[in-house]
């Protein structure tokens, strides 16, 4: 399971992380939690109102993805876009060392977080944001720090997903989860797309609350957590932001599951108003994108429901260990198929045709 930082001892923690930028920021304010806080790193909005973030980093990442991440904003910054701060500590070290992880301060980008797209309009305003983002990033190979992650093997993680499910026996789970597996496999067997694209340098999760909106909640304005900047093909970049962009009902069921087409094609006409330019069947090949991140996922899902060595999980609303990743395995292989169905609708809004 991913190592996060006891909640308990959070607040000790972070009063004595922010001792160490004691010069750039008043060291008497309290870090509280964060309305977003997420689930892999601990975020604290230090001051009222906030003057800074204060972020504990999962072990998960590297420190020196902070030393990437500099790169990343420095080049935004000067293709003109808005970018919060890696505020270096009294040291003048980007990232501080913890026991388990480490600790670091952004500066506070004002702002909402959305947790879902509401509507055509927001659709847009992302897909020209990340359009943005890969506009700046064009052709551009900085010198990489911190170790990649290949969290996009898509063919890696369905071999991952048949293994565990092959030494499953006795698991509670193992019928649920290789019924499941089955179906998910027979779907990548079957996937029409693509994997010879060439890399880029993009942001590598690109869910809907990584992006900051101004304060109406209606102009895309920044991008957030870049923990997992680095090269990555424009196919897994938006197959994994339209997977989530594009599924309205997120996570909560797994009945009428659609993928909702409007807030497709209005992302998409966001991201080629300003993104790089892309031959027509480069254009055509991401419209089987969603489909794939979607069977990654979902694989991934089902071979933590009989593992339980990754995801967190609700148990308050799963009790049974593994039965939250099943229920997101489901959710993620019935939009897949709704991704697939909805695949040739793309690639016309993708093309024009």
């Amino acid at each position: 399971m991913a190592q996060l930082l006891p909640p308990a001892a959070a607040p000790q923690a972070a009063v004595a992380a922010l001792r160490r930028w004691s010069s750039r920021v008043d060291p008497t304010l309290v870090p509280s939690a964060a309305p977003d806080a997420g689930l892999i790193n601990t975020t604290l909005l230090v001051g009222a109102p906030p003057v800074a973030v204060l972020q504990w980093v999962n072990p998960l990442f590297s420190p020196l993805v902070h030393l990437d991440i500099a790169l990343l904003l420095e080049r935004l910054r000067d293709a003109g876009m808005t970018c919060p701060t890696l505020i270096p500590a009294d040291d003048g070290a980007l990232w501080q060392e913890a026991e388990a992880g480490c600790w670091r301060l952004w500066s506070f980008v004002p702002g909402t977080t959305l947790h879902r797209v509401t509507g055509p309009a927001v659709a847009a305003e992302a897909g020209a944001l990340v359009g943005r983002l890969h506009a700046a990033t064009e052709g551009w190979a900085p010198p990489r720090h911190a170790p990649l992650r290949h969290i996009h093997d898509t063919p890696a993680r369905l071999a991952e997903l048949e293994a565990a499910l092959a030494s499953a026996d006795g698991h509670p789970l193992a019928a649920d989860a290789r019924a499941l597996g089955a179906q998910i496999l027979g779907d990548w067997a079957t996937w029409r797309g693509a994997l010879d694209e060439a890399e880029r340098i993009g942001h590598g999760d690109l869910k809907i609350s990584n992006l900051r909106f101004d304060p109406a909640g209606e102009k895309a304005v920044s991008l957030l957590d870049l923990d997992t900047v680095g090269p990555i093909t424009l196919g897994a970049e938006l197959g994994d932001a339209w997977r989530s962009w594009c599924n309205p009902l997120g996570e909560d069921t797994v009945d009428d599951i659609i993928f909702d087409m409007g807030i497709f094609q209005a992302s998409a006409e966001g991201f080629l108003s300003t993104g790089p330019a892309l031959d027509r069947g480069a254009r055509a090949a991401l419209a089987h994108a969603p489909e794939r991140i979607a069977l990654e996922l979902a694989a991934r899902f089902c071979r933590d429901a009989v593992l339980n060595s990754y995801f967190r999980e609700d148990r308050a609303r799963f009790p049974q260990a593994g039965g939250h990743n099943l229920h997101r395995a489901r959710v993620q292989a019935a939009l897949a198929r709704a991704a697939r169905s909805a695949a040739p609708a793309a690639a016309r809004a993708l093309t024009g045709a």
